[in-house]
């Protein structure tokens, strides 16, 4: 497989930091965080149950959000009435160690909400989904504490390597690195970056976690509810946190504030004296995000039709139940293949682009896909195949399943946030956003109206009104035309020029030094 040049581009805004994430100068990812953000996933708070609701088997958790906050009886920690007792003595000032509390019985899969929690009751929870349309967050009880190489797990007592991590002598060597030096009632998962990682890199991790939790503990003592307890780090770090390596080509960043932050980060948990050299401020004055072709990727990946090639296009629509994905061959057919042959060319180029799609949307749930047609078993096998190499290097949990008897792909992916949309249209230089236009007739009456202010009120010298050719000719054909009536009126001769470009009832006007005058207020919208 060849090498495959990864970069980050990250702008940042006064309230909010946008992420793009670039494999072969492609965007296949982009990350949006608003800077005043506060129910992000991973945040930690100390909430109030609200409401119990033993018909859901599920109870409802103020955390200070507009929506509050569901917590699921399956997202209980199966240590949880341990840890109600702990988080009870130190919200009470008394002592601040796992191990002061008595161990209660672990928690039955198959349990009831009303034997672990009552409305009113303080409840420590973290967020493993974010409001997602009309819902609030979804809670749970488990606390962790994320880190470059490891997660720390109150009352976890054991230590887990990722399942990534395929080779049994690494396996073994990080779990006997890790339990050498794993502090008492807290659990550990080692990540699969740290794989191949000294003990001194993963010592040094851990303590960067208990210092988090000890923070943490400090701000429970004699809190109230509810209360954010502690902080999962921002988009920016915690992305750069879970996928950047040493395949990384550069970050570049265009906020010196930005620049040194992550700078600074990544320095914290490497010790290779050139890591931060990838880590680049842009300081040209183009935007950042058109200098490296961004902004064109963005308009042309998130509208509701994505072309591919060779007149390929998808259809994506988004529900609140699910994401529908209709493949279109367009004009794609070689006479030379048989119907067969371009059905398969024509979805495996869709697959590479659908598989790209769910990345960059981050689009979560059940995903329908509606390919062509295709009668061929082998074909249909080869699709399921490249479909799941393609979704490989996806971060998100993710099941895809064999076509159906229809010709239907469906796939479930991990929702934790909502879908990125970004507006891609524009305003209509026409009618403005209404999605209507002034009757042809009343043309000639608003640019005359338009001229009368500017000649008046503005005091302009000399006018040129640029026109779509139809208009063009309206205002200049006849033996007295409209141009020439406008010379007799204002005693000014006013030069238009052609535009083929413009839309058929759109013009622009421009002063003695061709620069355009923007009067939307004087174009009133129907």
């Amino acid at each position: 497989m060849p090498d495959i040049t990864k970069e980050l581009v990250i702008t940042a805004h006064p309230s909010e930091v946008q992420i793009a994430f670039l494999e072969n100068k492609r965007l296949v990812e982009i990350h949006q965080e608003k800077t005043t953000e506060q129910f992000s996933v991973g945040n930690i708070f100390l909430g109030k149950v609200r409401k119990v609701m033993p018909g859901l088997n599920a109870a409802f958790v103020n955390i200070g959000c507009d929506k509050d906050a569901f917590l699921h009886y399956l997202d209980i920690g199966p240590n949880t009435l341990t840890f109600n007792n702990f988080l009870q003595g130190v919200m009470a000032g008394g002592k601040r160690s796992l191990g002061a509390v008595e161990r209660k019985p672990v928690l039955e899969k198959g349990g009831k909400i009303g034997d672990v929690l009552t409305a009113g009751q303080p409840v420590l929870v973290q967020i493993a989904k974010e409001c997602i349309s009309t819902k609030g967050p979804r809670v749970t009880t488990e606390i962790s504490f994320a880190g470059r190489y490891s997660v720390l797990v109150p009352y976890g007592d054991k230590v887990f390597v990722s399942q990534k991590i395929k080779g049994s002598s690494e396996r073994k060597r990080l779990r006997q690195i890790v339990s050498g030096f794993k502090p008492r009632n807290f659990g550990i998962i080692v990540r699969t970056v740290a794989e191949g990682k000294t003990a001194e890199d993963l010592e040094k991790d851990i303590n960067q976690l208990l210092e988090k939790w000890q923070q943490m503990i400090e701000k429970l003592v004699r809190a109230t509810p509810p209360m954010k307890a502690a902080t999962e780090l921002d988009r920016t770090s915690s992305f750069i946190r879970d996928i950047v390596n040493s395949s990384f080509h550069a970050i570049y960043v265009d906020n010196k504030d930005l620049y040194d932050e992550v700078r600074n980060y990544i320095k914290s948990f490497t010790n290779e004296k050139d890591a931060t050299d990838i880590v680049k401020l842009y300081k040209d004055r183009s935007p950042i995000f058109e200098h490296f072709n961004v902004a064109k990727q963005i308009k042309s990946s998130f509208g509701k039709v994505v072309t591919i090639k060779n007149g390929i296009y998808l259809v994506i629509e988004q529900t609140e139940a699910l994401c529908v994905i209709d493949v279109n061959s367009g004009n794609r057919v070689k006479s030379s293949n048989s119907q067969e042959e371009n059905a398969i060319q024509v979805n495996l180029a869709a697959a590479e682009e659908i598989a790209r799609q769910m990345r960059l949307r981050d689009i979560g749930g059940i995903i329908v896909i509606d390919f062509i047609d295709m009668s061929t078993a082998a074909n249909r096998t080869l699709l399921y195949k490249q479909m799941n190499e393609l979704m490989a290097a996806d971060r998100a949990r993710h099941t895809v399943l064999q076509l159906s008897k229809f010709g239907l792909m469906q796939i479930t992916r991990q929702r934790i946030r909502p879908v990125t949309t970004i507006d891609t249209l524009e305003r209509c230089p026409v009618c403005h956003g209404t999605g209507k236009i002034k009757p042809a007739i009343l043309i000639e009456e608003n640019i005359e109206n338009i001229l009368d202010f500017l000649f008046q009120k503005q005091s302009e010298r000399e006018i040129t009104i640029e026109l779509h050719p139809i208009l063009y000719a309206y205002f200049t054909k006849g033996l007295i035309s409209k141009q020439m009536k406008w010379f007799f009126k204002y005693k000014k001769w006013i030069r238009l020029r052609e535009n083929s470009e413009a839309h058929l009832l759109q013009y622009k006007f421009f002063n003695k030094e061709m620069e355009e005058i923007i009067l939307w207020d004087t174009q009133p919208q129907q």
